[in-house]
C-alpha cells in the first residue's frame, strides 16, 4: 500500500527532560508554583477560587514584585493558572456543610495533587501540567476583554455573550490558525527557521487569500486588525513560554514619536516579532494530535516495524529520514543489525505504487547498518526486485564478488529509481540529470526499456518524455512509452 503523505514535514522535538526544564522554567508556572507553596489555609480567596485582593500586594511581595506596578496583576494571573493546573485546591466552606460563612474570602486552599509532580514526577508528568497551563492561558488569549463583567449578566445569571460580538470558537480557530502557520514555518521541508517571524506576515499568511496577488485596501485594513490581535494574544501566551514575542512598538499605535526621532519607518521589527520555542513547537504539536491533524515528530517510528519505518519516512525530507532510521536502529541495538537490514529488505518487496520509494529508502537505511548488513544483501542478490539494489550497495562499499548483473535487472533498477524519485517529488533539475543519465548509460535505451515488466514501466517512459531534454531522445521515449500501455493492455 503506498504510504499517505503527511499534513506537516517532522518536527525535531528536545527531549522530554528538556522539555519539562523549559516549562518549570517559563514565568508564568514557576510563579504559580511559588504561590502554591506559599498559599495554606489561611489564604483568602473569592467565590470563583481567585485570590482575595486583600492577598495581591503579599502575593505579589513573595513572587519579588513588591515595587513592580504590575505585581498584583501578575501575582492573579499567576494564582489562576496555580489553581487551573492543580497546583492549589479551593473549597468553598459550603461544599463542607452547606453553610456560609457570609464571607465572599472565605475559600479554603490547600496544596493540589499536582504540586508534588513538579519536583518529584517525571518529565512526562510536569509537561501534562505545563499542557493544561497552555490551555488555560490559551483561552485567556482568546476571551474577550470588557470593562464591566456586570454589565453582561443577566437577571437570571446567565452571561450575554451576544453583547461582546464575541465567538468563542471563532477566536480559538483564528489564534490555533495562526500557530499552526507559525509551526509550519518553523519546520519547514527547508529545515528548521530559527529567526522569528515578523507579525505583519504572520498576519498576512491567515487573511489575505491564497489566489491573491495584491491585496485590497480592504484586505489590508483586515492584515492590520489581526496584527492588532495578535499582538494582545502573543502578549498574553510568552509568559507560559510558548513562544519569544517583541511586540508592537507602542509608538506606532499611539503616534506618540518623537519629532526628528531616528526610528526607521522600513524596521520590520517595530511591528512585532514572534517566534515559537522548543517548548512551543512540542505544545502546538500536542494541541494539533488532539484536534486529529498529522503531525509527525522525529522518533515516532522508533519502535515501529520496518515496514511501517519505509512507508513513514517516504516523504520525509533527507535530513529527517535519515535521523529516523538512525533511531530506528539504535531502539533495535547493535545485536540486532543483521536481522535489523533483513526486515528493511523484506520490507522493501512489492509491486504496489509506494514500492519503488520503500526500497530507495531500504538502500539508504541500509547504509547506517554498516557491513552487519552484507550477509543479508547478499542473500537478496538473486530476488528480481531487490538484487539490483543490493549489487549497488555492495558497489559502494566495495565488496568482492560481486556478480554482475543480468541486462533485465540493469533496466528494471532503472525504472524502479525513476518511479521511486518521481513519486518523491523531487527537484526538476535532479529529475532531469536522472533521466538523461540512466537513458544514456545504454545505447537503445527506449528499445528495451518498453519490455520492463514493472507495473510504473509506462509511467516512467512518459515521465522521461517530457523531462528529457534533447528533443530526439524525449520523442523516443513517449514511443516507448505508448508500446509499454500497449503491452500492458495486451
Amino acid at each position: 500500500m503506498s504510504a499517505e503523505r503527511p499534513s506537516l514535514p517532522p518536527v525535531r522535538l528536545h527531549t522530554e527532560a528538556e522539555l519539562a526544564r523549559d516549562a518549570l522554567a517559563a514565568p508564568l508556572l514557576a510563579r504559580a508554583a511559588r504561590l502554591a507553596r506559599w498559599a495554606g489555609p489561611a489564604t483568602r480567596v473569592g467565590a470563583g477560587g481567585e485570590l482575595a485582593e486583600s492577598q495581591l500586594p503579599a502575593a505579589a511581595e513573595h513572587l519579588g514584585l513588591a515595587g513592580d506596578e504590575d505585581g498584583a496583576a501578575y501575582a492573579s494571573e499567576a494564582w489562576r493558572l496555580a489553581v487551573d493546573t492543580g497546583l492549589v485546591d479551593v473549597q468553598d466552606p459550603q461544599d463542607d456543610d452547606g453553610l456560609g460563612d457570609g464571607d465572599e474570602d472565605g475559600g479554603t486552599v490547600t496544596a493540589g495533587e499536582n504540586l508534588a509532580l513538579l519536583t518529584g514526577g517525571s518529565p512526562e508528568d510536569v509537561l501534562g501540567i505545563w499542557l493544561d497551563g497552555l490551555d488555560a492561558v490559551h483561552a485567556d488569549a482568546t476571551a474577550p476583554a470588557f470593562d464591566d463583567f456586570a454589565d453582561l449578566v443577566n437577571e437570571d445569571g446567565s452571561v450575554d455573550f451576544d453583547a461582546l460580538d464575541w465567538d468563542p470558537e471563532a477566536e480559538a480557530e483564528f489564534l490555533d490558525g495562526v500557530l499552526g502557520n507559525l509551526y509550519l514555518l518553523t519546520v519547514s521541508e527547508a529545515g528548521p527557521q530559527e529567526g522569528p517571524v515578523p507579525l505583519p506576515a504572520l498576519a498576512a499568511s491567515v487573511v489575505v487569500p491564497e489566489d491573491m496577488d495584491e491585496p485590497t485596501d480592504d484586505v489590508l485594513e483586515e492584515v492590520s486588525e489581526a496584527m492588532m490581535r495578535l499582538d494582545e494574544q502573543f502578549r498574553v501566551l510568552e509568559p507560559i513560554g510558548i513562544v519569544e514575542y517583541r511586540p508592537v512598538d507602542e509608538t506606532l499605535l499611539t503616534g506618540d514619536e518623537e519629532p526628528g526621532s531616528e526610528q526607521d519607518d522600513e524596521d520590520v521589527t517595530r511591528y512585532g516579532m514572534v517566534r515559537l520555542t522548543p517548548l512551543g513547537l512540542y505544545g502546538v504539536r500536542e494541541r494539533m494530535l488532539e484536534a486529529g491533524i498529522d503531525a509527525p515528530a522525529v522518533g515516532d517510528l522508533a519502535d515501529k516495524g520496518a515496514d511501517v519505518l519505509l512507508d513513514g519516512i517516504a516523504y520525509y525530507p533527507e535530513d529527517a529520514a535519515r535521523s529516523e532510521v538512525v533511531l530506528w536502529l539504535g531502539h533495535r541495538g547493535a545485536d540486532q543489525a543483521a536481522s535489523a537490514a533483513a526486515d528493511l529488505l523484506s520490507a522493501a518487496r512489492g509491486a504496489d505504487r509506494g514500492a519503488p520509494l520503500r526500497r530507495l529508502h531500504c538502500q539508504q537505511a541500509l547504509a547506517s547498518v554498516g557491513p552487519e548488513a552484507e550477509p543479508a544483501v547478499r542473500a537478496v542478490l538473486d530476488d528480481p526486485e531487490l538484487g539490483g539494489l543490493a549489487r549497488v550497495w555492495l558497489a559502494e562499499r566495495g565488496a568482492a564478488d560481486v556478480p554482475a548483473p543480468p541486462e533485465s535487472m540493469i533496466f528494471w533498477l532503472a525504472v524502479d529509481t525513476i518511479a521511486a524519485q518521481l513519486d518523491a517529488d523531487g527537484e526538476i533539475d535532479e529529475l532531469q540529470e536522472l533521466v538523461e543519465g540512466l537513458s544514456g548509460q545504454h545505447t537503445g535505451f527506449f528499445d528495451e526499456a518498453w519490455r520492463v515488466d514493472h507495473p510504473a514501466t509506462a509511467e516512467v517512459l512518459e515521465a522521461m518524455g517530457r523531462l528529457h531534454r534533447d528533443r530526439k531522445t524525449a520523442k523516443d521515449a513517449r514511443k516507448a512509452a505508448f508500446k509499454a500501455r500497449s503491452r500492458q493492455k495486451a
